[in-house]
């Protein structure tokens, strides 16, 4: 069988993503974009919005372990700087970075959150967030996100993390939580992890 240019190419480019792919954790998820040319392109550190998911990658199940030996502490001086800034509780702050990225700087979301504290476009914009990427803004701007939901709320904390996961707007229509799934979930784990890190 004769190839041509054109073939030779795509099973270049075929063979590098499996390539990748199989020098990727398990963990990795996998974004591609195709360009004007047609091209494909891979990566599993997506740098703007025109990568889009293509594989979900898989989890142990050992990936979300509540064991605080699990926990990292790169990202600590950080959360402490943005705890003393705005007055939070270090504990509450790096449960919702646990919960909201699982501490990748890296993630995005199906609905496009960025980030450690996954900061929808809009949220950064509004905390001075040029980079969702760069952990100290992301943490700082998240931070300041939340405080000022804690101010809208009266210091109502479960109020004020529903306000995070689903909007300000839902909380006051429903007056608390909003009966949705997925909020309600978000804040039950993140106080639970919230426990966990104020009893150690």
């Amino acid at each position: 069988m004769i190839l041509n240019d054109r073939k030779i190419y795509v099973i270049g480019v075929v063979c590098m993503f499996f390539i990748l792919v199989s020098a990727l954790p398990l963990s990795a998820d996998i974004y591609r974009y195709i360009d004007k040319e047609g091209v494909m392109h891979f990566t599993n550190v997506p740098t703007s919005s025109r990568y889009h998911l293509y594989i979900k990658g898989r989890y142990s199940s050992n990936d979300y372990s509540s064991s605080y030996a699990d926990w990292t502490t790169k990202y600590d001086h950080f959360i402490t700087e943005a705890s003393e800034m705005y007055d939070l509780s270090f504990p509450l702050l790096k449960a919702i970075i646990k919960v909201e990225s699982n501490f990748n700087p890296r993630a995005i979301s199906k609905k496009g959150a960025q980030g450690l504290m996954q900061l929808m476009p809009g949220t950064a914009k509004l905390v001075d967030v040029y980079n969702p990427f760069d952990p100290w803004q992301n943490i700082r701007g998240g931070a300041r996100y939340l405080k000022m939901l804690m101010n809208r709320f009266d210091e109502r904390l479960e109020w004020a993390l529903a306000g995070y996961n689903a909007g300000p707007e839902r909380v006051v229509r429903h007056k608390g939580i909003p009966p949705i799934k997925e909020t309600r979930n978000y804040v039950k784990k993140v106080m639970e992890y919230y426990r966990v890190l104020k009893n150690r």
